[in-house]
């Protein structure tokens, strides 16, 4: 079924080494790849952008032994309307996908098809702006705006990394921060990059937008700016989010091979992939569905008179935060907020890091 959606690849020219990830993954050429449950699906939005990726893409190592990997090809139109039912497919199939974007917008359909599935969602977005505006008429640029506005959408959390102040009105800072949403500013972000984990931990998906990227180091997009990730900033950040045991679906956005110079975006766009397949291979689970292998911290909190409680992983060394109050069953999933070990710390210290007090406020 899922061909009525995929159109197979063009002959890109394959590695000739066979340790070469072109040589060691099903790709969509005559037959669609068998999709065991696990399987990575890389599927392209915009089939001349996507078939530059995976040329660089090909060209990289597969040290991932044991790993299914299948490039599904391009999506045969990239209306929303027609992708969401795709997405969806893969998702009940318990395949995660991979989306190759070359619009920023194209990230509501991964997150509409997601809400036909789950009841409440946790959005991480890597951006260097806000994409809402109410009342808006370009619903494509702020295509924010549908999944906060809608009486439908799903939303239980929303993550944004790397914003650039410049780029964003104080009253949308204002807006997040009265909706318990998080944030974190791009020079914040940079100064720590480890302490980015736990908020991607956090998402059940993740939409990498490559304007978050500084232009010096991905040229190849619409609208860049001087300001932004560095491109081992951006793989890592793709690391963290493919380790996450929570999140299932992955979406890159923005690349437009015509204003990319020798390559330099679509190399990068290939890397942040890989990595991300890297950080995939590495998943510990032990994402606490139960509290086997977890190892319990009691922290007295005098600022709020009550006691913490903290989680730490025997498997990864990964934390969490016990939210300690009642809530009914569908928010049971959302009441153990990652965090880190120096979280932890402030804690004991009687400071509560911003994250876990705006986790807090949400319940």
């Amino acid at each position: 079924m899922l061909d009525n959606w995929l159109q197979p690849l063009p002959d890109i020219d394959l590695p000739a080494g066979e340790e070469q990830l072109g040589r060691r993954i099903s790709v969509y050429r005559q037959d669609l790849p068998a999709l065991a449950p696990g399987t990575l699906a890389i599927i392209g939005l915009g089939a001349e952008d996507a078939n530059a990726i995976r040329r660089a893409l090909y060209q990289l190592s597969f040290p991932f032994d044991g790993l299914q990997i299948a490039d599904l090809g391009n999506a045969r139109r990239t209306e929303h309307a027609f992708l969401i039912p795709l997405i969806k497919e893969l998702l009940d199939s318990q395949v995660l996908p991979i989306l190759i974007g070359n619009a920023p917008h194209q990230a509501l359909a991964q997150y509409k098809a997601f809400q036909e599935l789950q009841y409440l969602i946790n959005l991480v977005a890597v951006d260097e702006r806000v994409a809402y505006q109410p009342q808006a008429e370009d619903t494509a640029r702020y295509y924010l705006t549908e999944v906060l506005e809608s009486r439908h959408s799903r939303l239980f959390h929303l993550n944004f990394l790397g914003l650039q102040g410049h780029f964003v009105p104080p009253a949308l800072f204002d807006y997040l921060d009265e909706r318990h949403f998080d944030y974190t500013r791009l020079g914040q972000a940079r100064s720590d990059i480890a302490e980015l984990e736990p908020s991607i931990r956090d998402g059940d998906l993740l939409s990498f937008h490559l304007a978050a990227v500084r232009h010096s180091e991905a040229p190849g997009q619409a609208a860049p700016s001087p300001n932004g990730f560095t491109a081992d900033e951006a793989c890592q950040i793709c690391r963290y989010a493919g380790m996450s045991d929570k999140l299932k679906a992955f979406g890159l956005y923005g690349f437009r091979q015509k204003w990319d110079q020798r390559e330099q975006t679509a190399q990068l766009a290939a890397q942040m992939v890989w990595y991300f397949i890297e950080g995939f291979h590495s998943r510990w689970g032990d994402f606490p569905a139960s509290m086997d292998g977890l190892v319990e911290y009691i922290v007295d909190y005098k600022a709020l008179e009550y006691q913490l409680t903290f989680w730490r992983s025997e498997r990864s060394n990964r934390w969490w935060m016990q939210v300690p109050v009642e809530t009914d069953h569908s928010y049971q999933r959302h009441r153990l907020v990652p965090c880190s070990y120096n979280d932890y710390l402030l804690a004991c210290k009687d400071e509560l890091p911003e994250r876990l007090t705006r986790a807090l406020a949400r319940f």
